[in-house]
């Protein structure tokens, strides 16, 4: 427990773009190191320096990607060769956007839009939950 909290504390100290351990990047994702070694050996795109004692170095893009496998996997429900597929077709990006849930935070008419539409939706629930409570 102690050497997670130290991990998480240097990861905060080092620079964006310097290498982390695999104990960093487990830390920063939740995840054990067995589980990234896994992906490793399934996702070949992530492909962290190793050095000549075996020791992993990640570099942030393959943290990056890392991110959106642990998402896709673990949020959305994908599957393992489903995540390789939209690796291979170079569509893991557009993917982790349209997969992010809830309308953006942003101020923009889209938004408004998506608010308007969700209103609508939760308001015609309540009607038909009203509807279901006179039949019963």
């Amino acid at each position: 427990m102690e050497s997670e909290i130290e991990n998480t504390d240097l990861f905060d100290k080092k620079a964006a773009r310097a290498f982390r351990t695999i104990a960093e990047v487990s830390a920063e994702l939740n995840v054990s190191p067995s589980a990234l070694r896994f992906w490793e050996k399934k996702f070949p795109a992530v492909s962290p320096v190793q050095r000549p004692g075996g020791r992993r170095y990640y570099r942030p893009e393959d943290i990056a990607l890392l991110k959106k496998i642990e998402y896709l996997l673990r949020d959305r429900g994908y599957t393992v060769k489903g995540v390789q597929k939209l690796i291979e077709d170079g569509t893991i990006n557009s993917a982790v956007e349209q997969q992010s849930g809830l309308p953006s935070v942003q101020t923009g008419e889209k938004s408004v839009e998506n608010k308007a539409e969700l209103e609508n939706v939760i308001a015609e629930l309540e009607e038909i939950a009203a509807l279901l409570k006179k039949v019963i």
